[in-house]
């Protein structure tokens, strides 16, 4: 048995066939994808003379088996896939093929592991790996995808092809602060330039889309500056010495990124200032005294804590009991809390003096009963200290002149008119920071009460006495008819004198007494009857009365 002539050498490489058996055997590996049938030509030949010889042909169908894994290929990519993209946004377009036939060619997709993108099969063999969820560059910048690829055969082959796919980034992130509100606590008189505070805002974002530039609002803090930088802000203030006008200070930061459009974040700070003891305690004017007063005591007060030191007046009366106020020292002081606490002391003269000053309350009183032993005046230095570190003070110079009661309480009266009107032409005497005490000022009411009614009783009693006066008095009658005219000629001692029966007597003194007018009333007869009265007018002579 052998092949015909006409048999490819292909085919003698693949097959073999024995010359006694006639059995045909493969000599080659057999390849469905390359061949899938083959076409033998087989000769029988006798060994006779002549030999004689038969011939048929072979139809050899070779039979697939699963050995081709299926094949992947990307056709086309594009990356980077911006986080904004849509869903359904194409990245990729995929050829999945499998040589093999029949079930083992049958090949099916998927992509590993879980992400945002899927597969869609176009037509025969291709896939478009499309977007299915929205993207999130914050989240996750960057996916490796893989494409894998399965055959149906027994045991299935698999294949795989792996993508790289990067998230382009898009401004979608404002700057966030880590709070919504800072509570800062700053010292006031801080230099210029000096950090009040350190924030931060964070930008998710990338390049110039988280690129932050920070800035204080405006209308935030007058007084105040900002400095801005890419990773944080701190607030400093401007000028000699930051004096904010309250010790409470809110206002907004600004962070501002530089992405198209910019995004911005809020955050608002609350600082509170912490006093230093950088005022010392001034002394006030009296309460209750006028404007004018006022003025000139608030005058007095700026020269005294220009100079550190004022002096005050007040007065008290011999006798006056232990415990009784003579005045009271008025002060303030423009720090807070225990910097504006304030307390009193008594400087000169120490030991055992007549008066004595509350600690915190200022109050100006005497120490034991005040006698003549004492003196008629008294020279006190107060010190007013507040409790800062360091302490600061102001001394105040009080005058006490001891009079008797009526006195003093005259010339508490007389201080208080002069004050609330004005009058005060020294400023050393003004009553500047010092009240009266309660029994003085006691005293002095009830002085000018009593003078009130006394002046008020008085004005009564004379208007009693003129009112009785006029009532009561005897009038003269004026008679009105015809009579002589009568000459009345005056004296050489200055006296005028008529001499009737009835007279009435006017007193002119302008200085001497002897000066007097003596009149006389004249006697007119009476109108006979029947006759009418006269319409004509009566010589002034003739009405002369009192």
């Amino acid at each position: 048995y052998s092949f015909s002539d006409s048999i490819s050498a292909k085919i003698l490489d693949q097959f073999k066939i024995d010359e006694k058996s006639g059995e045909i055997r493969t000599a080659g590996e057999l390849d469905f994808e390359d061949i899938q049938s083959y076409d033998l030509e087989i000769e029988a030949r006798d060994k006779g003379t002549p030999p004689l010889s038969g011939h048929c042909r072979v139809e050899l169908e070779v039979l697939d088996v699963n050995d081709n894994a299926p094949e992947v290929w990307v056709t086309s990519l594009s990356v980077p896939v911006s986080e904004d993209a849509s869903v359904g946004t194409v990245v990729a377009l995929l050829s999945v093929s499998d040589r093999d036939s029949g079930a083992n060619g049958r090949v099916r997709c998927w992509v590993w592991p879980a992400s945002p993108f899927g597969l869609e099969a176009t037509f025969a063999g291709s896939y478009s790996l499309v977007l299915r969820e929205a993207l999130d560059r914050e989240r996750v910048s960057e996916y490796e995808v893989e494409v894998r690829a399965e055959d149906g055969g027994a045991p299935s082959l698999r294949a795989s092809r792996g993508l790289r796919v990067p998230v382009s980034d898009v401004n979608d992130n404002a700057p966030a602060f880590a709070q919504a509100v800072y509570t800062v606590l700053a010292r006031e008189n801080n230099a210029a330039g000096a950090e009040l505070a350190r924030l931060w805002a964070r930008d998710p974002d990338e390049a110039s889309n988280g690129r932050v530039s920070y800035s204080v609002w405006e209308g935030g803090v007058g007084a105040g500056g900002a400095a801005g930088s890419s990773s944080s802000w701190s607030g400093a203030g401007s000028g000699g010495g930051w004096r904010p006008a309250s010790s409470y200070v809110s206002f907004e930061v600004r962070a501002v990124d530089a992405g198209s459009p910019p995004l911005c974040g809020n955050a608002t700070v609350q600082l509170f200032v912490l006093d230093e003891n950088d005022n010392a305690p001034a002394l006030l004017p009296p309460a209750g005294s006028a404007p004018e007063a006022g003025a000139v005591a608030a005058e007095a007060a700026e020269a005294a804590a220009g100079s550190g030191s004022g002096t005050l007046w007040a007065w008290a009366a011999w006798g006056a009991p232990a415990g009784q106020v003579v005045a009271k020292i008025r002060a303030v002081d423009a720090d807070s809390g225990y910097n504006a606490w304030l307390r009193y002391e008594l400087w000169e003269p120490r030991g055992k003096g007549p008066f004595r000053v509350g600690l915190y309350s200022g109050e100006v009183s005497t120490a034991r009963p005040l006698d003549e032993a004492d003196g008629p005046r008294h020279r006190l230095l107060i010190v007013v200290r507040d409790h800062g570190e360091p302490a600061r003070s102001a001394t105040a110079t009080l005058s006490v002149s001891l009079l008797e009661a009526a006195e003093a309480a005259l010339a508490a009266g007389s201080s208080s008119s002069a004050v609330a009107a004005g009058a005060s032409s020294s400023l050393s005497r003004a009553a500047v920071g010092v009240e009266m005490g309660g029994g003085a000022a006691s005293a002095a009411t009830n002085v000018w009460l009593v003078v009130a009614i006394c002046a008020v009783s008085s004005l009564f009693l004379l208007a009693l006495v003129l009112y009785g006066a006029s009532r009561w008095a005897p009038r003269a009658a004026v008679l009105s008819g015809a009579g002589p005219t009568t000459l009345v000629c005056a004296s050489e001692v200055g006296s005028w004198s008529y001499s009737q029966r009835h007279s009435r007597s006017l007193c002119v003194a302008d200085g001497a007494a002897k000066s007097d007018l003596m009149v006389f009333s004249p006697n007119f007869p009476p109108p006979p009857p029947g006759a009418a009265p006269k319409d004509t007018q009566p010589e002034p002579s003739a009405l002369l009365d009192t």
